[in-house]
Parts: structure tokens; C-alpha cells; sequence
């Protein structure tokens, strides 16, 4: 009983063990693993997204699809929790993750070093006819809000995933991974 009050998930097995809060990266570490890997800078960008479940997972696929990092707003935005980890699955022990006080600002001093941005909405072009191949950054917008205002200004793509049943749109962790993951085959594509 005195375990679960303590736990931060609630789920033990009859051991809890305190450690140092998740470290955060550099945005500059993303940059210096893309070099180190002799590849283009693929980045996800996060626009305020709040629920734990969606950024684990978005960061368990910014590991499998190669991404060289994931970064998140300082405020409006959650943060590096328990939930996160889990819902990686151990991804968050590879994958570098930024915590940036201004997104736009950040994207800005990112178009100098070449990265491209590409953020998804529904009213955008299909993914399929755009270039996502290059220095790359996807941005994911949140879940109620999708991409800010600014933040889409900032970007220089707007690439719409195909839907075709009734409703609206997809989970961000889902869309993230859908565009994550066509950033993916083009890159293979170039590479043949």
C-alpha cells in the first residue's frame, strides 16, 4: 500500500528506487550526433504536447525511424515524467531530447545550420509530393491545438496525411509517426 502511494505510475514490484531526474540534451548534441553519423540532421519538434502517453511514444518513434533527436517547449508543453518513460519503452535512454524555451526562435537558429521544417496539418499538401529528404525537421503540433500559429509560419512545408474514413484526425503520436516514417523511405529512396 505504502509502495503504490509513493510510486509516480502507481505500478511497483515491491521496489521503488529514487534516481536523478531524465537529463535533457542540447539541441547542439542533436546536430553534433547527425555529423558523428555522417547524416542529414532528421529532428521532431513538438508543439505543446501535453499528454505523457503521446510524447513516449512519439519518442520510441523518433528512436526507430532514425530521428537524431526530439525537442519540446519548456512551458505548455509535459515534460520528461515516469509516464514518458515507460510509454517509450527505453527509447528515452537513446533518443537526446531538448527542452527549448522558444520554439520559434529555436527553429530560426536551425534554418541557418540548413534544416528544412515540415509541419502537419490537415489542410496541407499531400506528404507523398513534397521532398522530405535533407536536413529535416518535423514538427508535430498538439493534441487539441494541432500547430501553432507561429510555429507553422516558421515552417516551410505543410504536409497533409491522407485520411479517408469519418473523422477528422489522427492521434499526434500517430501522425508523428506516419510523417516520421515517409521521412524515412524517401531518405532510403535517395540513398539507392
Amino acid at each position: 500500500m505504502v509502495l503504490t502511494q509513493i510510486s509516480e505510475t502507481g505500478k511497483h514490484q515491491g521496489v521503488i528506487a529514487y534516481m536523478a531526474a531524465y537529463a535533457y540534451a542540447r539541441v547542439e548534441d542533436m546536430l553534433a550526433l547527425a555529423k558523428e553519423k555522417g547524416e542529414d540532421p532528421f529532428l521532431i519538434l513538438l508543439d505543446n504536447i501535453e499528454d505523457p502517453h503521446n510524447l513516449g511514444a512519439i519518442i520510441r518513434t523518433a528512436n526507430l525511424a532514425g530521428a537524431h533527436g526530439v525537442i519540446i517547449p519548456k512551458r505548455r508543453a509535459v515534460g520528461l515524467t515516469a509516464t514518458v518513460a515507460k510509454t517509450s519503452a527505453g527509447a528515452l535512454y537513446y533518443t537526446p531530447v531538448a527542452k527549448v524555451t522558444n520554439l520559434v526562435r529555436t527553429m530560426e537558429e536551425l534554418k541557418k545550420e540548413g534544416l528544412w521544417f515540415v509541419c502537419a496539418d490537415m489542410e496541407g499538401q499531400e506528404m507523398y509530393s513534397l521532398n522530405l529528404t535533407g536536413p529535416i525537421g518535423l514538427v508535430i503540433g498538439s493534441e487539441g491545438e494541432g500547430v501553432g500559429r507561429l510555429v507553422k509560419e516558421k515552417c516551410d512545408l505543410i504536409a497533409g496525411i491522407p485520411m479517408k474514413g469519418q473523422i477528422d484526425s489522427l492521434n499526434a503520436s500517430v501522425a508523428a509517426g506516419v510523417l516520421a516514417y515517409e521521412v524515412v523511405r524517401q531518405k532510403s529512396c535517395v540513398k539507392k
